[in-house]
């Protein structure tokens, strides 16, 4: 997507050798008007399957998947949260995932009431790194007998395992913009 990769070159910041930050359009601050597009070109990419929700981890995944759950006529956007609550309902579908940007492993967990049996869930994720998020959030819908219609990313580090295993396992990953390298500090994007 021409717009995000125009937006990672002019305003991300590479830290610790290979990490993006995206923290002025994507993270921290959100382009309202980038995330809608890209909400829209997800939805283009899975205009062909039937997608009951949409299903992302808190946070930065958020805006996206919000987003991309208006484009697909406003089903439902469930989130996994990373903690717990004295309100919640203690019968929860979870999984561990190891963070790599905060070298912490998280529980993720889903009130089981929220997501139904049967439902075909399309995973949103801002970045697609080793996978670990996105695997976990694969757990979570397979724990909850649902079909996962595919993954949808913003950013795709191409250089990391994540997406090759996804798409070694059969899942269709379709990622707007893909990192091919990190070089000297300077990010290389991949052709679409």
């Amino acid at each position: 997507m021409k717009a995000l990769k125009e937006a990672i070159l002019k305003e991300s910041v590479v830290v610790n050798g290979n990490a993006v930050q995206l923290n002025t359009f994507l993270n921290h601050r959100v382009d309202v008007d980038l995330v809608t597009r890209m909400g829209r070109e997800i939805h283009s990419a899975f205009r062909d399957e039937e997608v009951d929700a949409i299903l992302a981890i808190e946070a930065s995944g958020i805006a996206t998947a919000f987003t991309t759950a208006q484009a697909f006529g406003n089903v439902p956007l469930i989130y996994a949260k990373k903690g717990h609550s004295l309100t919640e309902d203690p019968d929860m579908f979870s999984a561990q995932v190891f963070s790599v940007s905060s070298r912490e492993v998280n529980t993720i967990h889903i009130i089981r009431s929220i997501l139904p049996e049967g439902m075909r869930v399309l995973i949103v994720d801002d970045f697609l790194g080793e996978g670990e998020a996105v695997e976990g959030l694969i757990s979570i819908a397979r724990q909850a007998r649902c079909d996962v219609a595919g993954v949808a990313v913003c950013v795709e580090k191409a250089f990391a395992a994540g997406g090759r295993r996804l798409r070694a396992e059969g899942i269709r990953v379709v990622s707007l913009a893909t990192i091919e390298s990190v070089q000297d500090g300077k990010i290389v994007l991949g052709e679409d």
